[in-house]
């Protein structure tokens, strides 16, 4: 039996001696005050949406009206998926926190974008926004450590013998990602969550939710499947390049997913007997959460902030183009109140320390 999700949330202490929250929410708005800046994105965003979608979209233009060997089909399949990770880690993901702009339609387009990179907005708004931002790292409630029985990502997971490889094989699998989204992971997830009731911000009708499920979906098969065979591309050279292009962004989604949460450092609180977790919700970040490559402007500007995941986890209604100066805030708060801030220097330092600690979870547990 894997892990289960827990339906009964857990809550958080509502003890901070060190009054860490509130000292640190004052200093971070009065950074923005002070500099007299919004929270939300900015020119240097909205430049990085126009780069972003160019990735994505130009190569699928090329394909449909360029006569390409197979080699450069694949090539530009591979564009499309690291163009498509881009508009997720930095579109997609700031419209659905509220925070690409001030103007809740704008915000609205830029989330809905997940669409055309195969997922749905209600069902990632839930996992994402609800249960992972909230119950970061909990095993049982945060979906983000949930991989079947096939890779243990906690202590908490059942083992079983075939873990003892998974350092090797989970990167393969790690590919399938967005793929699984396109296909089953969406129907999986609005099933069950309806069924749980959850929702962000106002509920809304199951009818619609499955309507707009089933017609986004015809939609995004059409768009990357049916025209590109009417225009006389050969089919199983459009299927390969349908695999190839989500195999890039499930890779790159995932990995960067992982390093943030899934290494030695970050622990996996679990509540006690009457449902309370230790620490309050923003310590409780602290503790789940690493950074990575902070210093690293190309992977800082490609993953969207994402290597700043312990900013973007206290603060996931602030633009990711303010974390590399609100970062130096954080830490020094974190400093002051003796409390933990994890990162990793550089982006292989962190990839070497998450194989590492999947070699760890696969060894057989000792019986207590």
């Amino acid at each position: 039996m894997h892990l289960i999700m827990n339906t009964q949330a857990p809550i958080f202490s509502k003890t901070d001696n060190m009054k860490f929250f509130r000292t640190l929410n004052k200093r971070v708005n009065d950074y923005f005050k002070d500099n007299n800046i919004k929270k939300t994105g900015n020119w240097k965003l909205h430049l990085k949406t126009v780069i972003m979608f160019s990735l994505f979209l130009t190569p699928y233009f090329l394909i449909l009206t360029l006569d390409l060997p197979f080699w450069a089909h694949i090539l530009m399949t591979i564009v499309i998926g690291i163009g498509m990770a881009g508009v997720g880690m930095n579109v997609m993901h700031d419209g659905n926190h509220g925070s690409y702009s001030t103007k809740p339609w704008l915000n609205k387009i830029m989330g809905g974008s997940i669409y055309i990179l195969a997922g749905n907005v209600y069902n990632w708004q839930v996992q994402h926004n609800v249960l992972h931002h909230t119950y970061t790292n909990i095993p049982g409630h945060d979906e983000d450590l949930e991989a079947g029985r096939v890779i243990r990502f906690t202590k908490h997971a059942d083992w079983s013998p075939i873990h003892k490889f998974q350092h090797y094989y989970s990167v393969f699998l790690y590919g399938l990602l967005t793929f699984n989204w396109a296909i089953t992971t969406d129907f999986k997830q609005m099933r069950n969550y309806l069924k749980r009731k959850l929702s962000y911000g106002e509920p809304k009708n199951p009818k619609i939710l499955w309507t707009t499920l089933v017609i986004t979906k015809v939609i995004y098969f059409s768009i990357w499947l049916v025209i590109p065979m009417i225009l006389g591309i050969v089919w199983w050279q459009v299927l390969i390049g349908f695999f190839v292009m989500h195999y890039t962004a499930g890779l790159i989604l995932s990995i960067v997913f992982q390093l943030a949460h899934v290494v030695d450092e970050t622990t996996n609180p679990t509540p006690n007997e009457v449902g309370e977790i230790e620490n309050t919700w923003a310590i409780h970040q602290l503790f789940t959460t690493t950074n990575f490559a902070p210093k690293n402007w190309i992977v800082n500007w490609y993953t969207g902030g994402l290597n700043h995941q312990i900013e973007h986890h206290i603060f996931p209604n602030i633009s990711h183009i303010h974390y590399g100066k609100i970062a130096e805030i954080v830490k020094q708060t974190a400093k002051e109140c003796n409390l933990p801030y994890y990162e990793y220097k550089t982006m292989t330092s962190a990839v070497i320390a998450h194989f590492k600690h999947l070699k760890e979870l696969g060894q057989k547990p000792q019986m207590a």
